[in-house]
């Protein structure tokens, strides 16, 4: 694991936007201290203080603060070869973590804030050492955000088990109404209930799962852009290729040839 760049308590005034349409060429966590709207794909997240959000790769960042000060701690890194590690803890990315350990996270930050300004002989390995232990305590605050869930929501089991159908099926159409009549729940409360549980739109789940698909696709045959558009539920190829471009920051086809 690699940090590129590290940020502790860093302060901004009287409002703060971000706006990276093509996000970074690394990760990026953030730890706000301040209540954040956070945007993906066109819908807005609110998230309260000592909140958690791990962007990948390519993905857009854009959040505001309406707060007086907007205080946060941010790590931007690589994985470095630690690929099979990162996809291990099962971190949901793009997605808003709340019940955060702020405190043991934002230490760790600051312990490689100032081991990442330091020549000391043993820099590189206690950075990657910190950075591994900062993202294992942010894969237990998912699993315990995960079992909080399940354990007082009695929609929860019905609406993973219908997740579990939208990503193993990326190349139906799902709509609003198709998933809320397959828990049967109106409209308007089944969008409701799923942000809820999930830290997500419904709409905006189903858009990360057909990229998620099309880039597994990319990556391991030589399918054309409009298979690929295909199989992941899309009729039109350009449509495809402009929401492709906007969550992962680059075309299909650069996409192909940088993971090849």
């Amino acid at each position: 694991m690699k940090i590129l760049g590290i940020g502790y308590h860093t302060i901004h005034k009287d409002g703060y936007s971000v706006r990276r349409e093509n996000g970074s060429e690394g990760y990026m966590l953030m730890l706000s201290y301040a209540p954040c709207v956070f945007e993906f794909s066109g819908v807005e997240t609110s998230a309260q203080e000592n909140s958690v959000i791990i962007y990948e790769k390519g993905i857009p960042q854009i959040f505001h603060s309406d707060e007086p000060y907007f205080v946060c701690d941010w790590v931007h890194f690589d994985a470095e070869g630690d690929d099979d590690f990162l996809k291990s803890l099962n971190i949901p990315f793009n997605l808003v973590l709340s019940n955060a350990d702020t405190e043991f996270i934002s230490d760790i930050v600051k312990n490689m804030y100032s081991e990442f300004y330091s020549s000391r002989t043993n820099r590189t390995k206690m950075l990657d050492a910190m950075l591994k232990t900062m993202l294992m305590k942010t894969a237990e605050c998912t699993e315990i955000m995960t079992e909080q869930k399940s354990n007082t929501d009695p929609h929860y089991a019905e609406l993973m088990e219908l997740r579990d159908k939208i990503y193993s099926n990326p190349q139906i159409k799902w709509t609003v109404e198709l998933m809320a009549g397959e828990v049967n729940m109106s409209r308007s409360y089944f969008q409701h209930i799923y942000s809820e549980i999930f830290g997500v739109s419904c709409i905006s789940d189903v858009i990360n799962c057909k990229i998620e698909k099309a880039k597994e696709i990319l990556s391991s045959s030589q399918a054309t852009i409009s298979q690929v558009a295909a199989m992941c539920g899309y009729d039109n190829e350009e449509h495809f290729m402009r929401q492709f471009k906007k969550n992962v920051g680059v075309t299909p086809t650069v996409y192909r040839k940088n993971s090849m």
